[in-house]
């Protein structure tokens, strides 16, 4: 392991830029999602503008679960540290408020929550859904500086919802990525983590990308690293990203949280900051500040970072 001297007002910078990020890729995607490639072609040629509309006919700038279950994980970490009842308590919250979606698993668990009292589902076959990596990256910002904590909370909101190896892995790897580009690491070492990641789940090889962009967690990591790893900018990696159609709001959400991270803020277009629900981008510039506050990079922990853990570990 190796320590990391970072300048903590650039990974300030860095993870306002991660959550707008996420947001921004939420609300550009969900115009596109469950269309196909070449039906965004045919209708926007090429999707570059937040619009709204989609199939949740939504406001331009207005954001799905995948950034309101963020900002669930966000507000509890700040207001209570890592709780995953607490979570699981604001997710319910959430879902009482009747949000214009929500993925069939996370309703599933939330209900089992409610109706049970168990925070964390048993193992599921079921549970290979992108769900709970979609909110990662408040995760990724509160635990900067302490892997060990990053993968036990990461896995412990995972499980919430979806308690599966695939779901797990993907989560945990996401949130390291994320983590990597906060503190200002070359596009290699990201690219190293993927591949030790790959040693334990194959699955993810996003060489092997096949083009699909569904919900499956393994369509959306080999979706989300494919476009990550193969454009130069923020702006380009979205863009790509959505346009691939599928569940465009969740693999625009993930890879604009890993760029935003890598990217920073000044890369992020101002129109794309100006159209995103102000009150949305508002809040996650003050919890982002708040969240790498709360981290033990803030207290003076030294980063040490190690490569994930095989599947069985998780």
């Amino acid at each position: 392991m190796t320590d990391y001297l970072v300048h903590l007002p650039d990974v300030r910078q860095r993870a306002r830029a991660a959550l707008l990020g996420l947001a921004i890729g939420d609300a550009l995607g969900a115009t596109v999602e469950f269309m196909t490639a070449g039906e965004i072609q045919a209708t926007y040629g090429k999707l570059r503008k937040m619009v709204g509309g989609g199939w949740l006919r939504l406001r331009p700038g207005q954001v799905t679960d995948d950034t309101q279950m963020s900002l669930c994980i966000a507000r509890s970490i700040v207001a209570v540290g890592h709780d995953p009842e607490d979570i699981a308590r604001r997710f319910v919250e959430w879902y009482l408020s009747k949000p214009p979606d929500i993925g069939n698993t996370c309703r599933r668990g939330i209900v089992r929550f409610m109706t049970r009292g168990t925070v964390h589902g048993s193992l599921n076959e079921g549970d290979a859904g992108n769900g709970a990596v979609m909110r990662v990256a408040p995760v990724a910002l509160a635990t900067l500086a302490n892997d060990q904590l990053l993968n036990d909370t990461v896995v412990s909101q995972a499980r919430i919802t979806h308690n599966h190896p695939l779901s797990d892995g993907a989560s945990v790897l996401v949130a390291q990525l994320i983590q990597l580009a906060l503190i200002g690491h070359a596009l290699d070492r990201l690219q190293r983590q993927v591949d030790r990641a790959v040693l334990a789940f194959p699955q993810f090889n996003y060489r092997r990308f096949n083009g699909l962009s569904t919900a499956y967690v393994v369509d959306t990591m080999q979706t989300v690293l494919h476009f990550f790893f193969s454009t130069s900018s923020f702006e380009e990696c979205i863009v790509a990203t959505v346009n691939q159609g599928g569940d465009a709001d969740t693999t625009g959400a993930i890879v604009g949280a890993i760029a935003g991270a890598y990217y920073g803020l000044d890369a992020i277009p101002r129109e794309w900051i100006r159209k995103l629900d102000p009150q949305v981008r508002d809040e996650l510039g003050i919890l982002a500040d708040q969240l790498v506050d709360a981290s033990p990079l803030a207290h003076g922990e030294p980063i040490t970072l190690v490569p994930p853990p095989r599947g069985a570990d998780l």
